[in-house]
C-alpha cells in the first residue's frame, strides 16, 4: 500500500470529547477522566445505545461493588458465583456422575436437602473438599485478599 492510499484520522481533541460527553449526559464529564478514558466511556455509550446496555443484574453488581469500593476501599472480584435456583451442577468423581439441584434456601442431592454444597462433597468423596471448588465453581489455588467466599 502506498502512503497516498492511506487515509489519515484525527483523533478528537479533549475539548471536542469533553463537550460530546456533556451532549450525552447533561452535565460536565468528571475532572479525572482524560482523553483515553473520555474516548472509551462515549464509544461505550454509543454500543449501548444501539445495541443495548447492560443487565439488570450485571448494573446492579456494578452499583454494589462502587458503593463496596467506597466503604472499604476494596473490592471482592473473586467472591463466589450466585446460583440461580434451578441450577444443576454436575460432577464426574471416579467413573460415577453426580447432580445437584441448587435450591432457594440450600441444595438437593440424591432428593435429600442440603444447606452446604462443601457437605455434598464430602458425601460423595468421603473427605472434606471445598464444595464450591469441587463442583467447579471455584478455580484451584484462587483466594481473595480476605479469603474465599464459599457457597457451602
Amino acid at each position: 500500500m502506498q502512503d497516498t492510499d492511506r487515509q489519515t484520522t484525527t483523533a478528537p481533541s479533549v475539548a471536542t470529547l469533553r463537550n460530546r460527553w456533556e451532549q450525552q449526559h447533561g452535565r460536565p464529564a468528571p475532572l479525572g477522566l482524560g482523553k483515553d478514558l473520555l474516548t472509551r466511556a462515549l464509544a461505550w455509550n454509543e454500543q449501548a445505545r444501539s445495541r443495548g446496555d447492560l443487565a439488570k443484574t450485571a448494573r446492579r453488581e456494578l452499583v454494589r461493588l462502587a458503593a463496596q469500593l467506597h466503604r472499604s476501599g476494596d473490592l471482592d472480584l473473586e467472591r463466589q458465583p450466585r446460583l440461580k435456583p434451578g441450577t444443576r451442577l454436575v460432577r464426574e468423581w471416579h467413573g460415577d456422575t453426580y447432580h445437584v439441584t441448587v435450591l432457594n434456601d440450600g441444595y438437593l442431592f440424591q432428593e435429600k436437602h442440603y444447606s452446604s454444597l462443601s457437605y455434598i462433597a464430602q458425601v460423595i468423596t468421603g473427605v472434606k473438599w471445598s464444595g464450591p471448588r469441587f463442583f467447579g465453581l471455584e478455580r484451584s489455588g484462587t483466594r481473595g485478599r480476605r479469603g474465599a467466599a464459599a457457597n457451602g
